[in-house]
């Protein structure tokens, strides 16, 4: 039997770019609110890939709109809504590195992150902090990051979604039920 290596091909933090993490404002140069345009200038400086786009048109109205933008080589996937950019997810294999306090939340262990945000919560008011999705995925309701996975061969990385505060009220109906799975 032959085996194909690149499909789970992990880039390595030192091959990645590394962004901040600006809880509930944005991630590296990109920030929640921006429009398709603003963010292909943003990444024009960042990488040579563009965005390729979903759109689609909402019945009576005659004008698609983007609904969901991908940079697949550089890893991200970007959501919008009423073409307003509302959720970021970095691929856990070869999207940039992202640090919130100083802690890379990108293709790391599940369970090592899970405990960081544990640790995170004992320090902050009770029920404040840190909720569960569905399946048990941890989110920080002080970050505004879900920490989701990816499939990595057998085992599974962290592929973190960002969002701005608004989404709270409703987070597992913010973006597309797709955003939340498990990816290859």
């Amino acid at each position: 039997m032959i085996v194909f290596k690149g499909w789970w091909h992990v880039l390595p933090d030192e091959k990645r770019r590394t962004w901040l993490l600006e809880p509930f404002v944005g991630v590296g140069p990109l920030r929640f609110g921006m429009t398709p345009d603003e963010i292909a200038d943003a990444m024009s400086e960042v990488t040579v890939e563009t965005e390729r786009y979903r759109r689609s048109c909402p019945a009576g109205a005659n004008v698609y709109t983007v609904e969901e933008g991908w940079y697949r080589e550089f890893g991200l996937h970007l959501y919008y809504r009423g073409e307003r950019l509302a959720g970021i997810a970095v691929d856990a294999l070869c999207g940039p590195q992202v640090l919130a306090d100083g802690t890379a939340l990108v293709g790391r262990i599940p369970s090592v992150l899970e405990q960081w945000m544990l640790d995170r919560a004992e320090t902050r008011p009770p029920y404040t902090e840190l909720a569960y999705m569905s399946a048990g995925v941890p989110s920080s309701e002080s970050l505004g990051v879900t920490l989701n996975v990816q499939r990595e061969g057998d085992g599974l990385l962290t592929r973190p979604i960002f969002y701005p505060a608004e989404a709270l009220d409703d987070l597992p109906h913010w973006l597309p039920p797709e955003a939340w799975a498990i990816h290859d």
